[in-house]
């Protein structure tokens, strides 16, 4: 009797793999058939122990799970979802340079929009080109104080090291032109549209970071006050 269900069992098993075959998946046919070749050799191993055959049934469970059982175990328990969406990130933009905040890091990179290194990140110029690149825009007040928020974070104590006659640790002036809507939301890392307690909540988390009281920068904190207030003026 236990033979007939024995043979009984495998010839479902073989239907069952075969109608597998043909309406699988080819991109899932592999994983499915490590799948399916677990199971089978776990079925075996049944089957040799409940004959009396211990002694093979149980090595043979042991080494399949070794070889397979992690993988198979681990594509049937539900995966979690990605955190959904990137680090919100500030933008800030000048005529010669494009600074990007980071705001979970506090990490700031930037990018040349105009001149010599025109297309260049700044982490990749070395400090003579830096030196460089201050004079070539140092015409510029806004992009000068990018500028100098980023080598303030780069390489503290740069100021020391530079001539009385540069353009470098001047404050910057009041700018020139209105801040548009579309910058202010740029430099707070908002979507457009967002409402008065989202522009709050971005606002402060920013001047934690960025505030002169904690190390940070008078230019950039006072770009970030400007967005909000540009913004928040919507609401008024």
């Amino acid at each position: 009797m236990l033979q007939i269900l024995t043979v009984i069992s495998a010839l479902i098993g073989a239907y069952g793999a075969l109608r597998w075959f043909v309406n699988a998946n080819p991109a899932s046919m592999l994983a499915g058939g490590r799948q399916s070749l677990f199971l089978a050799g776990l079925g075996l191993a049944a089957v040799l122990a409940m004959t009396g055959r211990v002694g093979l049934g149980i090595p043979l469970a042991v080494v399949l799970f070794y070889l397979y059982g992690k993988g198979v175990f681990g594509s049937m328990v539900p995966r979690r979802k990605a955190a959904s969406g990137a680090p919100r990130k500030s933008m800030v933009r000048s005529a010669a340079l494009e600074m990007e905040l980071d705001h979970r890091t506090g990490k700031m990179t930037g990018r040349v929009l105009a001149g010599t290194f025109e297309g260049r990140d700044l982490d990749s110029l070395d400090a003579a080109a830096l030196q460089r690149l201050a004079f070539e825009i140092s015409a510029d007040p806004e992009s000068r104080g990018l500028l100098e928020v980023y080598l303030d974070r780069r390489m503290p104590g740069w100021r020391e090291h530079v001539k009385s006659d540069g353009a470098a640790g001047r404050r910057r002036p009041p700018n020139a032109g209105a801040m548009s809507e579309e910058e202010a939301y740029q430099i707070l890392g908002l979507p457009q549209g967002a409402g008065e307690p989202e522009i709050r909540a971005a606002h402060r988390r920013l001047m934690k970071k960025v505030h002169p009281d904690t190390g940070g920068s008078n230019f950039l904190a006072a770009r970030i006050n400007e967005a909000k207030d540009r913004l928040l003026s919507k609401h008024r």
